[in-house]
């Protein structure tokens, strides 16, 4: 991505540093730095350090342990090419700061709060919080009762989100996560009018100018905050970025009463960068190779995330499952602390059914006759029941045929495949790839389409007629045009 270049380091370095210990790095190992101290009262553990580079931009990094009386062991944050022994250190005294307020509107920053988009640098007068914080307490938060409506059916649906909850895309490579987030980017900014804090951890370069670029384009950038830590940045960036983005998000919750959309595009990124730092610290690895302090390092980040107020961070993040495993410790410890999971299939998304959510194992606790009403529930439910039905008989259907069933499975395999058609739609993010502009479908049209299909409605309908539309009257209208098409092209044929 665009860098602004040495000067814009060098002046925050100059802002941010209020040094109250001088010291000298001892050793390099990499992204772990060894620090010493003249002095026996060593900065504390996640302070700021600021190592001077010869002929280069400071480097930031962050105290992880005191190894003796005199030497702190620290964690860059930056590339250590360059660096030798000998290297003046100064410590802050505080954790590192990030910029918040209206002025990182529009920006794209990296963990530091650096500007990255090629643009301006920050003005000197710009607040900055520590990326540190301690959760709001229990008696302050709100529940999340409110349904955050996404226009996405299958979504809305099956798996409902929770205004001011937590949700989870959880997928291996290639299956529609980075889409699935994209798309509810727009919906926040074009039908909530609210706006938008963007974590890309450890994703390519090529994804953040994507991203950058499609955001100007749409008008949406300047009701966001793009904040990125490179795959090729060092662990320490990838590790932190989250915490960064959380505490912009957090100002405009508290301070401007605001609801906050916060998407972070990977979060399994952020553990494995975790994983990364644990072994440059020399810590005794856990189950799978993961770092002993996973469950405490999530939920750092996890339970900053709440509602407060009036004011909500409603967070969604994109879980990279790795080997399609579901089992893997990263997974179920990040599924833990979300309200609403939402699966993606890699054999749906090879059937072409997009987007390719797993309608069975796809879950929310609000799917609730209390919360989200008994019509909603009670379609919701019939609709697993169906597809899991049909799913029962699909290797009947395979080896003997569809004509082997009764007459009561062949109709429920019938519909459930006009309901896994149904609850495909175009997104408005893939419309340059696709040629069909989006689909945002009401709840309302939502329910009442499945539950036609569940009647038997559309029985006699062709299934293609209710694959990749909106609303059912489109699907009826497809069908419609559908019918009369062979007549026309007979009659056109007969007209000499």
């Amino acid at each position: 991505m665009p860098t602004a270049g040495g000067t814009d380091n060098q002046d925050a370095a100059t802002r941010t540093i209020a040094a109250t210990a001088l010291g000298r790095v001892s050793a390099v190992r990499g992204a772990v730095v060894d620090v010493t101290f003249d002095t026996n009262e060593l900065p504390p553990v996640d302070t700021a350090l600021w190592i001077t580079l010869q002929g280069g931009s400071p480097i930031l990094a962050e105290v992880q342990s005191h190894t003796d009386e005199h030497t702190v062991r620290a964690l860059a944050l930056n590339t250590t090419a360059g660096l030798a022994r000998g290297a003046t250190v100064q410590a802050t005294g505080r954790p590192i700061e990030v910029p918040v307020g209206d002025a990182v509107l529009g920006r794209l920053l990296d963990v530091a709060g650096m500007t990255r988009d090629g643009g301006e640098r920050l003005p000197d007068t710009v607040e900055r919080r520590p990326m540190h914080r301690t959760p709001p307490p229990l008696s302050a938060q709100r529940g999340a009762t409110r349904l955050f409506q996404t226009g996405i059916k299958i979504v809305d649906l099956l798996a409902p989100l929770a205004h001011g909850g937590k949700a989870a895309l959880f997928g291996g490579a290639g299956v529609g996560k980075t889409v699935l987030v994209m798309e509810l980017i727009h919906v926040m900014a074009t039908q909530y009018g609210g706006m938008s804090v963007f974590a890309g951890v450890g994703e390519r370069s090529r994804e953040g100018h994507e991203m950058l670029s499609d955001m100007r384009g749409s008008g949406v950038l300047p009701r966001a905050v793009l904040v990125y830590g490179q795959m090729n940045e060092p662990p320490g960036a990838r590790w932190r970025v989250p915490l960064t983005a959380v505490t912009i998000a957090e100002y405009f919750r508290d301070e401007v009463g605001q609801n906050v959309l916060l998407l972070m595009d990977n979060i399994f990124r952020f553990v494995q960068a975790g994983a990364e730092v644990s072994g440059l610290l020399g810590r005794m690895p856990s189950r799978v190779g993961y770092q002993p302090t996973l469950a405490s390092e999530v939920a750092a980040v996890q339970e900053r995330i709440v509602s407060v107020g009036n004011a909500a961070v409603t967070a969604i993040e994109a879980v990279y499952v790795p080997a399609d495993d579901f089992t893997d410790p990263a997974v179920t410890t990040l599924a833990s602390h979300v309200d609403s999971t939402i699966v993606l299939s890699r054999s749906l998304a090879a059937e072409g059914m997009y987007p390719a959510i797993d309608p069975i194992a796809s879950s929310s606790i609000l799917l609730d006759p209390l919360v989200v009403g008994p019509l909603h529930a009670t379609v919701a439910n019939d609709v697993r029941r169906v597809i899991e039905h049909q799913r029962e008989l699909q290797d009947v259907v395979a080896l003997l045929g569809i004509e082997e069933l009764g007459i009561d499975d062949r109709r429920a395999v019938q519909r459930a495949r006009r309901l896994q058609r149904f609850l495909t739609q175009p997104f408005t993010v893939t419309e340059a790839f696709s040629g069909q502009p989006g689909r945002s479908v009401a709840l309302p049209d939502t329910i009442a389409g499945c539950k036609a299909i569940l009647a038997g409605e559309c029985d006699d309908w062709q299934e293609n007629s209710l694959y990749m539309v909106g609303t059912l009257d489109e699907a009826r209208a497809k069908e419609a045009r559908a019918n009369k098409a062979p007549a026309g092209a007979a009659q056109a044929q007969a007209t000499p």
